[in-house]
């Protein structure tokens, strides 16, 4: 769900580096949430949870770098917001980049452009029915933690998984028109909002 018990919709920030990110903001608010592209340390403000999109993982990490987004993105992560990562965006969550995940992803691991591909694929959480995944120069999860949840794998390598707040996918949930991937996440963060607020609640 989209909002909180108090009906306050769930603010959601689209790293606009590089990659769909206008179709990730689409999805969104397709779900009632309110979206804003992420650019600068200040467009972290009052942010819910975060997407980072595919495109290039390289060119994203530099983007990060130049922007000097590393340190918002772990503040917003730290602090009790959700991340999405989706494709590079998985990559570039890892245990050898931002290390929001306790996994390694392995780049380019089903092939190139040419042997881009879709599969339908079970994802837990998202309900019974096959999603259908797009698979685009797509990475799997090489290695993972005891603390991280598989939710789909493909010919036995893990394509989506959970590590408490951040949902990492190998593939790209924004170029079908089924939301689930996407409401998934926004179950996720309103959750982990919701914690959030409770513990400062308690802390006051």
């Amino acid at each position: 769900m989209p909002e909180n018990a108090s009906g306050e919709r769930l603010s959601i920030g689209v790293l606009a580096i590089q990659g769909g990110f206008e179709a990730h903001s689409l999805m969104l608010r397709s779900l009632g949430a309110n979206t804003c592209e992420v650019r600068t340390a200040e467009d972290f403000e009052g942010l819910d949870g975060l997407v980072i999109p595919g495109g290039e993982s390289t060119t994203i990490s530099m983007g990060i770098e130049a922007g000097g987004l590393e340190g918002p993105i772990r503040a917003h992560w730290q602090n009790g917001g959700a991340v999405l990562g989706t494709c590079a965006g998985m990559i570039v969550c890892d245990d050898a980049h931002l290390g929001l995940i306790d996994a390694t992803a392995r780049r380019n691991a089903f092939g190139r452009q040419l042997q881009s591909f879709e599969a339908d694929l079970t994802v837990r959480g998202a309900g019974d029915e096959p999603l259908r995944a797009v698979f685009i120069r797509a990475p799997w999860v090489e290695r993972h933690g005891p603390g991280v949840e598989v939710l789909a794998a493909h010919e036995d390598h893990p394509v989506a998984i959970r590590d408490e707040r951040v949902l990492a996918c190998a593939f790209h949930p924004e170029l079908t028109d089924d939301p689930r991937l996407h409401a998934l996440f926004m179950a996720m963060t309103t959750s982990a909002r919701d914690r959030e607020r409770e513990r400062e609640e308690a802390e006051r």
